[in-house]
């Protein structure tokens, strides 16, 4: 085999500290690698593909030695600076075709995310999380106007054909909820799970014993492979490896895997400071998705300082997989004026952390995933819907691997390849105007 080598053109650029990180205790980071070690397989990423996939491969194989090597501290990377949300249904299946093919690619995305979602909640009984870390809540869709509400009911309907229970709720039973008047409508589906999504990765980053280490700090700056395998450098260290998973998500991109593919965007969030739980009624736990894509996210979490808020909205398209502070500043004032809204009377309430989080998307909405370069294996580009997405991707990969048969390995083995995209000024124009009209169409939602 020839030698060829990998380089990193970039390595990750988180930004500001996530409000999900923020409100943890400090954690002291394994050590980061600083000699040459040889492994079995070489996990780069430690985010939910890359810890599901070493969770897997320890359960699959207890003899196989594995590194996860990542870039920052575990909890740091997008994993977690998400919603928290882990859901088990589609977000979207009340447009398009459903016929025989829509039924099965629906009953497919759902495999996919309750495969995830028995992952974690088979760590959390083992390891005892409670429910400030995993809670098997269920979540809410919400609608604003009567267009919203419009869509709830073709969701509902959809639904029944798949045989998924739910409740739907009117404007007094959905404040009864959120404690707001500002809903005309919701939705209510079981199984979806709440996370504290810093919380999941940093608690399963301290699951692995011996033959599995995690060295966090430990950036892979290229990956070279020959025919006695995979070697990764980074800036200390060395890891010898007979194969490579990328769990890198868009990353992929920089070790030239993936490119002209993905499609690199972020989401941002905003947290409020913490408020008396009388000063808002309803529950003082719970999760809502809008009821319109690209809408906005809210979610009512608690501590021992009091409860807080939580907002996302806002897309943006970043190929550089940096977000500046003006993109922050520009969706901040979005936050405030989708809180103010929602919860008109609470509008005082200041937002004390900010933060942005990326996503990698393809244009035909499929995963990179499956042998991208001689022992080097891909687990990325999510496609949003994370929590579930890429740790079902990362079991998968484990599977694929050690030659494990199962549902969830034959339906991503039976993906298409990711479809190239247009050269770059159509891509960068395109994927701007695209994710500023489905904004638009959204509106209020």
């Amino acid at each position: 085999m020839t030698r060829k080598t990998f380089r990193a053109r970039r390595l990750p650029a988180h930004g500001v500290e996530s409000g999900w990180s923020a409100l943890l205790a400090p954690r002291t980071p394994t050590p980061e690698l600083d000699r040459t070690i040889t492994v079995d397989i070489v996990i780069i990423g430690a985010g939910f593909a890359g810890l599901a996939a070493a969770v897997r491969l320890a359960h699959l194989d207890p003899r196989l030695s594995v590194a996860v090597i990542d870039a920052d501290m575990v909890g740091n990377g997008a994993s977690g600076r998400n919603s928290g949300f882990l859901i088990d249904l589609p977000h979207d299946i009340s447009s398009g075709n459903f016929g025989v093919d829509g039924v099965t690619k629906s009953h497919n995305e759902i495999l996919i995310a309750r495969t995830a979602i028995q992952h974690y909640a088979r760590l959390a009984e083992e390891n005892g999380w409670d429910k400030d870390v995993f809670d098997p809540s269920g979540k809410y869709s919400v609608a604003m106007t009567d267009a919203g509400t419009e869509h709830l009911a073709a969701y509902s309907s959809k639904l029944n054909s798949l045989g998924e229970p739910h409740q739907v709720l009117g404007a007094e039973e959905i404040e009864d909820v959120t404690g707001t008047r500002s809903f005309k409508s919701g939705l209510f589906t079981p199984g979806a799970v709440m996370v504290q999504p810093a919380a999941v990765v940093r608690a399963i980053a301290d699951l692995f014993p011996e033959p599995v280490r995690l060295f966090e700090r430990t950036p892979a700056l290229s990956i070279e492979t020959s025919s006695s395998g995979c070697t990764v450098k980074t800036p200390k260290g060395v890891v010898r490896a007979a194969r490579v998973i990328l769990a890198t998500n868009g990353h992929a991109e920089s070790f030239g895997f993936g490119s002209g593919e993905l499609l690199h965007v972020f989401t941002y969030a905003s947290l409020t400071e913490p408020f008396p739980p009388s000063a808002l009624g309803g529950s003082r736990k719970w999760g809502a998705t809008p009821a319109a894509p690209m809408g906005t996210t809210i979610r009512r979490i608690n501590g021992t300082d009091g409860d807080r808020l939580l907002i996302r909205s806002r897309y943006t398209y970043n190929p550089k997989i940096e977000v500046s502070a003006g993109s922050i500043k520009s969706a901040s004032d979005l936050h405030d004026r989708k809180f103010a809204d929602r919860f008109p009377e609470h509008r005082h309430l200041k937002m004390q952390y900010r933060w942005a989080g990326a996503m990698a998307l393809t244009r035909n909405s499929v995963p990179l995933f499956g042998q991208v370069g001689p022992s080097i294996f891909a687990a990325c580009a999510c496609n949003g819907i994370g929590g579930t997405k890429s740790t079902a991707a990362g079991i998968a990969m484990a599977e694929l691997l050690v030659g494990h048969r199962s549902q969830l390995g034959k339906i991503f083995s039976g993906f298409e390849k990711p479809q190239t995209l247009p050269p770059r000024p159509f891509t960068d124009v395109g994927a701007r105007l695209n994710l500023a009209f489905r904004e638009w169409r959204a509106g209020r939602e």
